[in-house]
């Protein structure tokens, strides 16, 4: 691995205020108004509730810090900045993040065929490469279209590459179109960890949480992990709260499967300003239009939306429902993520953010909350 550059004095400087409030479990200072406006829009996720955690960050330090209702409704476990949350989609960036870092390592290639990696694949997918598979431009099957009516047991990223190896076609040619695609994110998890030599979770945890310091941020796998301080999911309906944590595709781990926190992620956010994780180059790559979308006011980097001047991601699935947005020439970010699938966060971020930021980019993403996936069945019995 090459060196990195040294991180600048200024950024060091951010980062140490923003350890120092996290540690203190306080915040930088922020007005009094602009909490209470804040409290008044998370109403809705305070008290018995499944609830929430908000984080707003400017210049490196944490100017709104808080949680609200509770992580774990049946024993009562009250949510705070350290729970851990399923990203759902927003763990498309950190996947992205990997294979930048194994392409600056000279593992493999962005143009790489995904063939090379997964010659299992049939002939349809001869023209795919990485690249494709990371804007979405591939034209992969959804996988969760191929999964039988009739199933009850939860798909792995692996089965994902057994469920398309039946499938000799493709939406449209590669590289021709852009179709959202869980399918090519949990690919590229199989070819990070062949890349690699290690699995997706392990590389994750070793190449970007621990050396960033987001020691409690995990892939979760069933029976070989736990999540620290986690969040369950649930879903409101006939007048209550149902679990629904889990669900056929919960254990497909490049699309969706990365527990975080407003802590944890507090610090990854720090990572995308200087070279401590990935190069100057890799960033850019990642927050550069690469494709426009199905929405007119959105472009797709590698794992980041883009829309006007804000850098962002969603994550959408049965009992979760997340967002980041980032501002950053303004070095500003608003992180909300809760544990229920219903309502989207998108708005409400960009709500507080116009708190702190009134003469911000207004443009808004008209369809940045199509969650939860409607295919992502809850499981006959959940498993905790």
């Amino acid at each position: 691995m090459r060196s990195r550059a040294p991180v600048k004095a200024p950024v060091l400087r951010r980062w140490a205020v923003l350890s120092g409030a996290l540690l203190l479990g306080g915040c930088a200072p922020h007005t009094q108004d602009n909490a209470a406006r804040i409290d008044e829009l998370m109403r809705a996720y305070s008290g018995a509730v499944p609830g929430a955690a908000v984080l707003v960050l400017r210049d490196g330090a944490p100017v709104f810090r808080r949680a609200y209702g509770l992580a774990d409704l049946e024993q009562h476990v009250a949510a705070t900045p350290a729970t851990n949350y399923r990203l759902a989609s927003m763990t498309k960036q950190f996947t992205a993040a990997a294979v930048l870092a194994l392409a600056e390592e000279g593992r493999l290639s962005l143009d790489d065929p995904v063939r090379k990696w997964l010659p299992s694949l049939p002939p349809a997918a001869d023209a795919m490469t990485l690249r494709q598979l990371l804007t979405h431009t591939s034209g992969l099957l959804d996988y969760e279209e191929l999964i039988p009516a009739d199933a009850t047991e939860q798909v792995h990223d692996v089965d994902v590459l057994r469920l398309l190896e039946a499938q000799n076609r493709t939406y449209f040619p590669p590289g021709t179109s852009y179709r959202y695609s869980d399918t090519g994110y949990a690919l590229l998890a199989l070819i990070v960890a062949r890349a690699s030599g290690e699995d997706f979770a392990t590389f994750l945890r070793r190449r970007i949480f621990l050396p960033l310091g987001m020691h409690t941020t995990i892939a979760y796998q069933a029976g070989v992990s736990t999540v620290a301080e986690r969040a369950f999911g649930y879903t409101y309906g006939d007048g209550a709260w149902r679990r629904t944590d889990q669900s056929l595709t919960s254990a497909v781990l490049g699309d969706g499967g990365v527990y975080s926190s407003i802590d944890d992620l507090a610090r990854w956010d720090a990572a995308l300003y200087d070279g401590r994780l990935l190069s100057a180059h890799s960033l850019q790559l990642a927050f550069t239009p690469a494709t426009p979308t199905d929405d007119p006011a959105v472009r797709y980097g590698f794992g980041w939306r883009i829309t006007g001047e804000t850098l962002w991601h969603s994550g959408e699935t049965v009992g979760f429902r997340n967002v980041i947005i980032r501002w950053p020439r303004r070095h500003f970010s608003v992180i909300v993520l809760t544990n229920r699938d219903a309502p989207e966060p998108y708005s409400l971020a960009l709500a507080i953010a116009k708190l702190y930021l009134p003469d911000a980019d207004a443009q808004r993403a008209s369809g940045a909350a199509t969650g939860p996936d409607p295919l992502a069945r809850p499981l006959p019995q959940q498993r905790q």
